[in-house]
């Protein structure tokens, strides 16, 4: 599916499913609203798959995994080999994501869309061998940005096909976190300092290599703005642009789609701004502990369901909610209503 197909394609949630989802729940022998965001992230999903029997039996976990030119600055802690590593490691079960999958029944599905390296088993969708290195060129083209973005909207069409519920996003790429900084920074039209934080462990004269390196890279390019597109082509990451479809391909197929946290949520701005209505598609899992964390949920319109410090990435606070969206489907379904027990309801009040 080109992106434009897609995008028309997107519709407005199924606000009778969202009602109906609510009245159940304020049904339920308990007091009203007492189940939180639980019940408000299930409303939304009600809303999405347009019906009041929620699904979730199958549950995906994608993870893009790319690399990023700009590590040839000194801007991270390892170096650029560690991605294919964690890639590997994706798939022999030995990454957080992956053990995380594992206790919660979520297909690991990890995607090279821009790797330096080859790792066999991982899902071969490569652009090319990493991007570009953005402090002396655009990381890409246009049309890179565009086929990048188209990527994940086919690999949401693919997922949709065999029957996934509910996709969660993660992304695996050293170096990414300069690239979101820098494509949080334009599309939140922050400082850069503002949003760009340590990464995965930097030094405090790290952080400021990294933060001069986005500030010169956005003065080269000098991405438009209003523009995702331009903004991911001239300083974002191959990871950033898939993710960015796959939020586009799930909403457009009505598929709830889970952000986890700094860099998923950025190409989630990306997505809602090349389609508002993305944002009705979008549960936000947690806010991570990067600068920008906080502020691209804001700019998202959405409240995190977990607040436990996470900067990890790969896709592990977006699967930490899962039990809880879980155990709050199987009360929603199971729990006997006011009238079944035959005591007065709750009702609102002032």
């Amino acid at each position: 599916m080109k992106m434009k197909e897609c995008v028309e394609r997107i519709r407005q949630l199924d606000e009778e499913a969202c009602l109906a989802c609510e009245k159940r729940w304020d049904s339920i022998a308990k007091p009203l609203k007492s189940l939180g965001k639980i019940e408000k992230n299930l409303i939304q999903i009600a809303g999405i798959q347009r019906t009041s029997q929620i699904h979730m039996n199958q549950k995906v976990l994608v993870i893009m995994c790319a690399d990023n030119g700009v590590v040839a600055e000194g801007v991270t802690q390892t170096g650029q080999e560690v991605t294919a590593i964690v890639a590997e490691n994706f798939l022999r079960e030995k990454s957080c994501a992956a053990i995380m999958c594992r206790d919660t029944q979520t297909r690991i599905y990890p995607v090279d869309i821009g790797m330096a390296a080859d790792v066999p088993g991982v899902v071969n969708k490569k652009i090319a061998r990493g991007t570009g290195n953005m402090a002396k060129e655009p990381a890409m083209t246009r049309e890179q940005a565009v086929h990048a973005i188209e990527t994940g909207i086919s690999i949401a069409q693919d997922l949709h096909n065999q029957g996934y519920d509910v996709i969660a996003t993660g992304e695996m790429g050293i170096g990414n976190t300069t690239t979101s900084s820098a494509v949080a920074s334009l599309l939140l039209q922050k400082p850069v300092e503002e949003v760009t934080g340590r990464g995965a462990g930097l030094s405090a004269e790290g952080l400021l290599r990294k933060i001069q390196v986005i500030k010169d890279a956005i003065a080269l390019h000098q991405p438009d703005q209003s523009d995702p597109i331009d903004v991911l082509a001239k300083v974002g990451g191959f990871d950033l642009a898939g993710l960015t479809g796959i939020y586009l391909g799930a909403a457009a197929l009505a598929i709830p789609a889970v952000t986890d946290g700094f860099i998923s949520g950025v190409a989630a701005l990306a997505a809602a701004r090349l389609c508002p209505v993305v944002k009705d598609y979008i549960l936000a899992s947690h806010v991570s502990k990067e600068p920008g964390g906080a502020m691209i949920l804001e700019a998202l319109n959405k409240s995190p369901s977990l607040t436990c410090d996470l900067c990890l990435g790969e896709g592990t606070g977006a699967v930490a909610l899962f039990p809880l969206l879980e155990m709050g489907l199987h009360i929603y379904e199971k729990m006997s209503t006011f009238s079944e027990i035959e005591i007065e309801r709750y009702v609102p009040l002032e």
